[in-house]
């Protein structure tokens, strides 16, 4: 099982937009990242997103590229100081995508290689993939690779 964490594209400041939508910026960068995803061959079988609507728009920018056979989705405990434990507990047979905010990605990676979520284990950037593994048999889960816009 591959889990494939993400965090949403760059956004607008709060007082150009109040809902901070994705910047054209955070737009280019995504379409970019979906564009080596769908190169290296990524397959998702769905993409879940937070309700927030930079974090929507980022899932819709994967999906287009990547065409998972459930669609994106809206889902519940993936805003930026939602508690990580609900996503333990993830159906090993699945490829899946999580679309949302830090520090709550940067957190899950955390908890999922290490026990815990107060060790930072890898730096997320906007609209920057990290792929988390494990094999069905066991629970520890690896760091298999990240893609990110810039490096550094």
């Amino acid at each position: 099982m591959a889990l494939y964490l993400v965090q949403h594209g760059k956004s607008l400041p709060a007082d150009i937009d109040p809902e901070q939508g994705l910047s054209t910026e955070g737009v280019a960068e995504t379409e970019c990242m979906a564009q080596m995803a769908k190169d290296a061959g990524l397959k998702v079988k769905g993409i879940l997103h937070s309700g927030k609507p930079r974090a929507r728009r980022t899932a819709d920018i994967l999906a287009a590229a990547l065409k998972p056979a459930e669609g994106t989705k809206q889902a519940q405990g993936l805003n930026p100081l939602d508690d990580v434990a609900p996503w333990t507990r993830l159906n090993p047979g699945d490829d899946l995508m999580l679309v949302g905010h830090l520090p709550f990605m940067e957190r899950l990676a955390a908890f999922l290689v290490s026990g815990s979520h107060e060790r930072p284990i890898i730096k997320f950037q906007n609209s920057g993939i990290v792929c988390l593994d494990r094999e069905p048999s066991s629970i520890n889960w690896v760091i298999r690779w990240a893609l990110a816009p810039k490096l550094g």
